[in-house]
């Protein structure tokens, strides 16, 4: 009886199984396949034999290996990675705390209750890139909403003047830009699975707090956030990894090229790791992108790993 229900059991995963085998392990294996292959062609597969070349040219200054502005590891170790790295370290907090401290006011609001949540939710189900035309509207140097609330109307502030062209933007400024519309995009989302857990605490703690004359933020720090603190863990993963795989907001703001802004050390864009992996595809440099992939994906596997190390003494379950 118990190998018959075995078998009943593996027919019945049998199609998820087939599915993350097609779509999921076996991409995962022909990209770190093909990051080892020279010259990759991905429309005849054909290639110059096996290589650590790809690698050396994204992670090392080693090597002079061509593609676009500069080299691999221009593009990427002094780009793509420290803006990943940035847009992740100042948007997954924020949206985190914000999207909590907004579920706390919705999940206390008696009227119009669903009608606020749906309200709050919209954004996730609109597509990116075309909120990403519109933040670029807002932003827009001589009729954006941003410019003329603050009287910045015709000052290049995100995008060039179309007049002044040669006029630089600030870097910080387009990553002020880029991060607002991150952190509006996600929160949705976030606010759906907080309220489910809020709405899931038992409201004797609440009661208890009541009777100890608490007030409102202590018994959100010591009683709230500590219960919600699985739910917390789980947005704090799959937020990091979303951020750490941006790509959208990028696109959607700041087109092909990821812009041009000016910091210290000379012009940057704002592209990503995936952006520059996506460019390096178009370019037919696969075999850079699967390195790039594979670099990408070690160092979310070792944030998630880190940050599931952390959760053990933090998590309340």
């Amino acid at each position: 009886m118990e190998s018959k229900n075995n078998w009943k059991a593996w027919l019945y995963l049998a199609p998820v199984i087939i599915l993350l085998a097609v779509f999921t392990f076996y991409p995962i294996i022909n990209t770190l396949f093909v990051s080892f292959l020279k010259n990759y062609d991905y429309i005849d597969f054909s290639h110059e034999g096996f290589t650590f070349d790809n690698y050396i040219a994204v992670l090392t200054p080693y090597s002079k290996f061509g593609g676009g502005t500069g080299t691999m590891y221009e593009q990427v170790m002094k780009t793509a990675l420290p803006n990943t790295l940035i847009l992740t370290v100042i948007t997954v907090p924020l949206s985190i705390i914000l999207s909590l401290a907004i579920a706390i006011a919705l999940n206390s609001i008696k009227v119009l209750k669903k009608f606020f949540q749906t309200v709050f939710f919209m954004p996730y189900v609109t597509n990116a890139i075309a909120i990403g035309m519109v933040f670029t509207v807002i932003f827009s140097t001589d009729y954006g909403i941003f410019n003329s609330m603050f009287g910045l109307k015709g000052t290049p502030w995100i995008f060039p003047s179309p007049d002044h062209p040669e006029n630089s933007v600030k870097y910080a400024n387009a990553l002020f830009a880029i991060c607002f519309y991150i952190i509006w995009h996600s929160l949705p989302y976030k606010i759906l699975i907080f309220l489910g857990g809020l709405q899931n605490i038992d409201a004797q703690y609440y009661d208890a707090a009541k009777i100890d004359s608490a007030p409102k933020w202590k018994t959100a720090l010591k009683i709230t956030v500590p219960l919600l603190s699985p739910q917390i863990l789980y947005m704090l993963i799959t937020s990091s990894i979303g951020a750490f795989k941006e790509y959208n907001s990028v696109i959607g703001m700041f087109g092909s090229e990821g812009g041009s802004f000016d910091i210290n050390s000379g012009p940057r864009n704002m592209s990503t790791m995936v952006f520059f992996i996506y460019k390096q595809v178009a370019k037919n440099k696969v075999h850079y992108a699967c390195a790039a992939s594979i670099f990408l994906f070690l160092i979310i596997l070792l944030f998630t790993l880190i940050q599931n190390q952390v959760s053990k003494k933090r998590v309340h379950y």
